[in-house]
């Protein structure tokens, strides 16, 4: 049985995987740590929790978030974070620039990089630089 909340994939399997599928695999662990965040913080409750969630994984809060991470990315991570940036993305949401959406594509495909990766130190040390205010 694969643990898929523990999964480390070779490389060659993570470099064969688009930048869009990186940033689909991301976006969800942004999501689960940003829920976990809000409830062990006792941030929000009830409807506020929803509200909070979605404050903090829209677009133009992760391009915010994700401009605090840059300076502290090695150079592997610069180029999986440039190549989530650079992606085909065919729709962008009307609350977001192109740019910011750009920006959170490029967040979502590191953190989707890191967690196939089995990077999950690396992936709280970003998140809790994100969360710093």
């Amino acid at each position: 049985m694969t643990d898929y909340f523990a999964i480390r994939l070779p490389e060659d399997d993570i470099r064969a995987i688009s930048s869009i599928g990186l940033a689909h695999i991301g976006d969800g662990v942004y999501e689960l740590l940003v829920r976990t965040y809000l409830c062990a913080h006792g941030k929000a409750t009830g409807k506020g929790l929803h509200r909070a969630t979605v404050e903090l994984v829209c677009a133009p809060e992760q391009a915010r978030r994700a401009r605090k991470l840059l300076p502290l990315l090695t150079e592997e991570e610069q180029e999986v974070f440039r190549r989530g940036r650079n992606a085909h993305v065919h729709s962008i949401p009307q609350h977001a620039s192109r740019a910011e959406y750009q920006q959170a594509t490029a967040l979502e495909a590191l953190l989707g990089w890191l967690y196939l990766r089995g990077s999950r130190e690396r992936i709280n040390e970003l998140f809790d630089r994100m969360m710093e205010e």
